[in-house]
């Protein structure tokens, strides 16, 4: 059983770009600044933070909200939050690349209302560019597939079928929408465009090194990472490309059971994939394609969907999420 949430007092809500509102929370020395789907950033408020960090830091926050087809729904996922943050961070020490990391305990300075789901972050200036691999053949990838036999452009071998595993890994970008708007997959000349040569080569450099290394250590644990999303930012303290916001949690990557993979057919996925058949349910009674709010969840729909996510951080990290 996990430990009840915190009680933390509510400041106002707060309205980012994308039309997303939510109720921000008070925590001393520190202030909203945004929200997204389902994180909030806070900057110091109070000078003596970023003094005892020693550079500029942002507090990011993993709520327990969750997002289906480009709507936060109104139900939580008890301990969603905790369970990202806490992967994210196990995920972190085991890459070996240059992450935006400082801290992420109370003594470290993360308040106590939200120990557990918050990382005292380096400040970035984030590239407007989703880092996709992708090692199986899936998804928005497989609708590309069967139309053109690429995905973003790149050119794959004809006979493929949905979870194939690709002869390499691939990388397949996207550009970043806004918040409730569709995230659009682009070419790697796109982001040649956006960001520049240099940078997008390192972006992919950087973007197929940790999917590889990733994707080997999910396999020894018993799970096939299909694919996953990174960001990367640019550290102006230090001139370097850091890789930032979440990283390989079910949000941002899709898992698979390596005893039930099987190409051919949809894998069943460690990630909001009930959230997903419930909506498109008849029971439900909602149309993704309208611009209807969708319904609440059922509360079994929420607790099978906080199991899986439960059981994909402790296959991976060979820890018991209490």
């Amino acid at each position: 059983m996990s430990t009840p949430e915190p009680s933390v007092p509510e400041a106002a809500s707060s309205a980012p770009k994308g039309g997303l509102v939510t109720a921000t929370l008070d925590l001393p020395g520190w202030k909203h600044i945004y929200s997204g789907k389902v994180r909030d950033l806070y900057v110091p408020a109070d000078e003596s933070i970023t003094e005892r960090i020693g550079q500029e830091c942002v507090l990011v926050v993993a709520s327990d909200r969750i997002s289906a087809y480009d709507h936060v729904l109104a139900s939580e996922i008890p301990d969603k939050g905790r369970i990202l943050t806490q992967l994210s961070l196990w995920w972190f020490e085991q890459l070996g690349v240059e992450h935006h990391v400082l801290a992420s305990t109370v003594d470290a300075g993360v308040p106590a209302a939200v120990e557990g789901r918050a990382m005292i972050c380096t400040k970035l200036d984030m590239f407007p560019v989703e880092c996709i691999a992708r090692g199986y053949l899936t998804g928005s990838g497989l609708l590309e597939y069967k139309q053109s036999r690429t995905v973003c452009g790149i050119p794959l071998p004809e006979g493929l079928v949905d979870g194939s595993r690709l002869d390499e890994a691939i990388f397949t970008p996207s550009a970043k929408a806004e918040v409730g708007e569709h995230d659009e997959n682009i070419t790697y000349d796109a982001v040649v465009d956006i960001v520049g040569a240099d940078i997008a080569s390192r972006l992919r450099e950087l973007t197929l090194e940790i999917y590889t290394k990733a994707e080997g250590i999910a396999r020894g644990r018993g799970i096939v990472l299909a694919d996953t999303k990174v960001e990367f930012g640019f550290d102006a303290a230090t001139g370097v490309i850091t890789l930032g916001d979440e990283v390989l949690t079910p949000d941002s990557s899709r898992f698979w059971d390596a005893a039930t993979y099987e190409p051919g057919r949809a894998q069943p996925s460690y990630d909001k994939q009930y959230v997903r058949d419930w909506l498109t349910s008849a029971e439900s009674g909602w149309d993704k394609s309208s611009d209807e709010t969708p319904p609440a969840l059922p509360a079994d729909v929420i607790a099978r969907t906080r199991s899986r996510y439960v059981e994909a951080y402790e296959k991976l990290t060979g820890r018991t999420f209490a």
